[in-house]
Order: C-alpha cells, then sequence, then structure tokens
C-alpha cells in the first residue's frame, strides 16, 4: 500500500445502480428496462491520482472566481456526489452574472451573453445533449494533474477528463473550471430537434442516436426490422460528427479565452505564458464513446478479438484509441517540420524550440504568439521564434461505437505509460478486477507502478514514497488514472468511495 507521505491524492468509484427490475419482452427478443430512455452502458468506474511535483495552487485566475468559487462546488476527491447539473452555471446566473466577463475572460457580444444565460436556465439543463437535471460528479488535484468525472446514469451517459498540466497548474485548473461548461453550451447549439425528429423514425433508437439499453448485447438491425438501416445512419453519422465538432469548438474557446487571461495578468505574472496542459477528455454516450486528446495521455480500450471472444478466451487486447502528440512520433515531428520551412531549427535537443516534447498542447502560450515570449527574460525566452505558433491546438477526435467484445477503458496521464505498456496496463486491470470484482483497479494501478518505480530507483516503496513531492519527481511523474468498466453487468448497487 502506498505510504502517507506519499498517499494518493484523489481517490474515488462510482457503481451503477442495479437495482432495476421490471424488464420486459421486446418485439425483438430484446429485454429492455422500461421507463428509462437512455441507460448506461457502463457499469463502474474508479479513478485515482499520485503527486510528484510540487506545486501551489493559483487561485488568482479570471480574478480568484474559479479557485475560490467554481473549483471548490466540483471537487470532491475521495467519493462521487450528487450536484445540480451545472455548478458553474448556478454561480453565474444568480449573484455573480455581473462576473460573466472574468469567467470567459476573452471579450464577448451582447447576443452571446444572451444565449448563454439561456443555456444556463434550468429548464434548459433538462433539454438536449447530456440533459440532465442532477450529476454526480468528482474530481481534484495531484500535483499539476487535475481530474473530473461527471455522469448521468439514469441518462446514459459519462464524461471524465485528465488535464496534464506543466509548468504550473494555472492551465490545468483553467481548465478543470470551465471546460465542461463549455462543452455543455456548445452541445446546447446541436441541431437537437431534427436529430430527435430522424432518429424516431427509425423505432427502437434513442432520440440520442445511441441504443437503447439491450442487455443481450444483440445486433442494432435485430431491433426494428422496418427500420431504414440507411437513414440511421445517416442521421448518427451527421450527430456524431456534430457532437465532435462541438468538442473541438469548446476546446478552441476555452484556449481563446485563457490566453486572453495570461495577456491582461502576464505583466504582473509572466510565467503564465510558459504555463500549458495536455487535455484528454473522452465522453461515454450511449454506445457511443467519443475521445478529444492534445498532448501525450492515452485512452486504452480493452477488447476481446472476434476469435477469442466466439472461443471463449480470456485474452485481451489492448487498443490505444488517442495518438500521441510528442516529437517522438515521427508523423508530428514530420508535421511540424513542415509548418515552419522558414526555420531551420524548429525542433531542438529533441523538444519543440527546445522547450517542449508535446506539440500538441493547451496554453504555453510563448510557443504560439510573439508578444508573450518577449513577456519572458534571458535564458526563459524562446530564441529565433520565426513563425509562431509552434504548438498545435487542433485536437485529435474520433468516435467510436462501444461492441459486446469491449470489457474496459483506461484514461491515464502520459505518467502511467512511462512504465507500463498498453498491453501491460490492460493485463494488469484485467487481472485485478477478475479476482477482486468490487475492488479499485486504478488504485491498484498506481500501486503497480509505485512498485516499478522504487525498483527502478533501487529504493524500496516505503522509501521511494517518504521522497517529498518536487524531489519524487525525478522517480515518477504526476500519474492520473480512470478505469471505466464498459457493459452492463453491475458489480454494486451504490456509489461508493474507494478507501
Amino acid at each position: 500500500m502506498i505510504k502517507p507521505e506519499g498517499e494518493l491524492k484523489v481517490s474515488f468509484g462510482y457503481q451503477c445502480n442495479g437495482d432495476r427490475v421490471g424488464s420486459y419482452e421486446a418485439s425483438g427478443g430484446y429485454e429492455i428496462v422500461p421507463d428509462l430512455r437512455r441507460n448506461s452502458r457502463f457499469s463502474c468506474l474508479s479513478g485515482a491520482a499520485l503527486s510528484a511535483n510540487a506545486t501551489l495552487a493559483n487561485t488568482n485566475i479570471c480574478n480568484g472566481l474559479i479557485g475560490e468559487e467554481i473549483l471548490p462546488s466540483w471537487d470532491s476527491p475521495n467519493s462521487f456526489r450528487k450536484v445540480p447539473s451545472s455548478p458553474r452555471l448556478d454561480i453565474l446566473s444568480s449573484s455573480l452574472q455581473s462576473s460573466m466577463s472574468n469567467l470567459s475572460c476573452s471579450p464577448s457580444t451582447p447576443e452571446s451573453d444572451s444565449y448563454l444565460m439561456k443555456s444556463m436556465s434550468p429548464t434548459s439543463r433538462g433539454e438536449g445533449f447530456l440533459n440532465s437535471m442532477e450529476v454526480q460528479v468528482a474530481g481534484g488535484a495531484a500535483g499539476e494533474d487535475r481530474v473530473q468525472a461527471v455522469c448521468s446514469e439514469e441518462n446514459g451517459w459519462l464524461y471524465c477528463a485528465i488535464y496534464d498540466g506543466f509548468n504550473g497548474r494555472d492551465a490545468a485548473d483553467f481548465l478543470a473550471g470551465t471546460l465542461y461548461e463549455t462543452i455543455v453550451f456548445y452541445f446546447n447549439s446541436l441541431d437537437w430537434e431534427s436529430n430527435q425528429e430522424s432518429i424516431n423514425a427509425s423505432k427502437g433508437i434513442n432520440i440520442d442516436g445511441s441504443l437503447p439499453f439491450v442487455k443481450d448485447d444483440s445486433d442494432i438491425e435485430n431491433i426494428s426490422k422496418d427500420a431504414s438501416c440507411t437513414e440511421i445512419e445517416m442521421s448518427t453519422d451527421t450527430f456524431r460528427n456534430g457532437v465532435l465538432d462541438s468538442l473541438q469548438r469548446a476546446l478552441s474557446q476555452a484556449e481563446n479565452d485563457f490566453l486572453y487571461m495570461v495577456e491582461q495578468e502576464m505583466e504582473d505574472r509572466p510565467d503564465l505564458v510558459s504555463v500549458g496542459s495536455c487535455v484528454l477528455v473522452v465522453l461515454l454516450h450511449g454506445n457511443d464513446l467519443y475521445t478529444l486528446n492534445l498532448g501525450d495521455s492515452r485512452a486504452v480500450l480493452a477488447t476481446h478479438d472476434d476469435g477469442d471472444f466466439m472461443n471463449g478466451s480470456e485474452r485481451l487486447k489492448a487498443i490505444q484509441l488517442t495518438g500521441s502528440h510528442t516529437v517522438d512520433n515521427e508523423v508530428e515531428r514530420t508535421r511540424v517540420l513542415s509548418e515552419h520551412p522558414d526555420d531551420p531549427i524548429p525542433i531542438v535537443a529533441g523538444k519543440v524550440k527546445g522547450k517542449l516534447k508535446v506539440t500538441r498542447a493547451f496554453g504555453v502560450g510563448y510557443l504560439k504568439k510573439k508578444k508573450l515570449n518577449d513577456a519572458l527574460m534571458g535564458i526563459l525566452r524562446v530564441r529565433n521564434l520565426i513563425s509562431p505558433p509552434y504548438v498545435s491546438t487542433q485536437p485529435s477526435v474520433d468516435v467510436r461505437r462501444i461492441s459486446k467484445s469491449d470489457r474496459f477503458v483506461i484514461v491515464a496521464s502520459d505518467g502511467l505509460f512511462d512504465f507500463f505498456t498498453n498491453d501491460e496496463a490492460v493485463k494488469l486491470v484485467r487481472s485485478y478486477i477478475s479476482s477482486n470484482p468490487s475492488g479499485d483497479p486504478s488504485k491498484f494501478l498506481l500501486e503497480q507502478l509505485v512498485v516499478r518505480a522504487a525498483n527502478s530507483a533501487g529504493f524500496s516503496m516505503e522509501e521511494l514514497m517518504n521522497i517529498p513531492a518536487g524531489r519524487r519527481r525525478k522517480y515518477h511523474d504526476d500519474v492520473t488514472v480512470i478505469v471505466v468498466i464498459l457493459g452492463t453487468n453491475h458489480r454494486t448497487t451504490k456509489a461508493s468511495t474507494c478507501a
């Protein structure tokens, strides 16, 4: 077990409610739970985070609103808790409405302010994509990492995000305080009514484009033999593309807001121009698993090969759902070189302009704007910033249909993969949940990482974990892990804290 000096900063768990009864036989031979339009395609999840960096939480970003009022309403590092669906928007739509410009940071028009306030109303929370009046939330910080999980079990969706900050925690804090709500805001602009009408015509397909809760995981074609497959595919593909576009637009908005804030505050805090974060968002909505990635965090799916699944084999293979945006990735390296033909050295010593290993990231304004680079002094300033931006904010996005062969998803910052390959991580989780069906696989992964890090350093586990944060960064990074168990085989019947 991890010793007190290096105790987990974040550890939470959630198990879907398995008490629902009263299923009936549908016409296509499927058992469907009645009265639930959308249902969870995950049975439980756990999250844990371990710090290695020593960093101060800066609460002054956006005039302190994020650190002092928004993040405390989100953070529950050792358990899920039920909250209104929009804790941040509750703040803004009441007594702090006048502070909207402080939160949005970048200038806005009266029309956009009006639209934003409309989306914050209690009524609108029950409409559209990701609709829910209440959600379960958990989150917290470990070193420069931030983690969030938001779920609505009855409506069948789960939002997980890891923000792996660097050069400080400001960017990760900003994302934790704003990105989820910005995503919801852009989701509200989806053509929901049109999508609802087209999908209702398909009989048996939910209004959000996802499958209903089907216990035996049979094929979509059998739900309604009279449905037009072409119409279903066109409707759901259009909707999925809209979701992916909304995710990208939300991240772009958050980036603009953050850099605007940096420009306003860099005279007093020039360090803000170098602060950044990787971003990994995983959204499970019905049977659709969406991913947005910026940087080197990973989402890894554990699934059966078709042949192994049919033969009853317990072997799982690891599928990496996200790319790695680093100079070590030849595709990314080639992209950076091709985008800066007039710069003879865009990559120096294996880093972008000699400063950053990741090629895509949130924030890190001094590699994107010359005036932000000029705010730095001496050796901190990048020489020959010929053709910024050198670091991209264009994320990789994807959507995958969850199948009956898929077992779980590991969502983690890059610190986990400093010690484990994708296959090793999947094998560890699979072995653990097989022998500990109600245990915490995220916490187990971190314990195994500490064992491996200690062995690599020639320490005992206790000796390593007694090294103070900051100095311990020499041996391992901040590490955040979320494990989402897919399927509908409920392991317990309540939300709980992972001790």
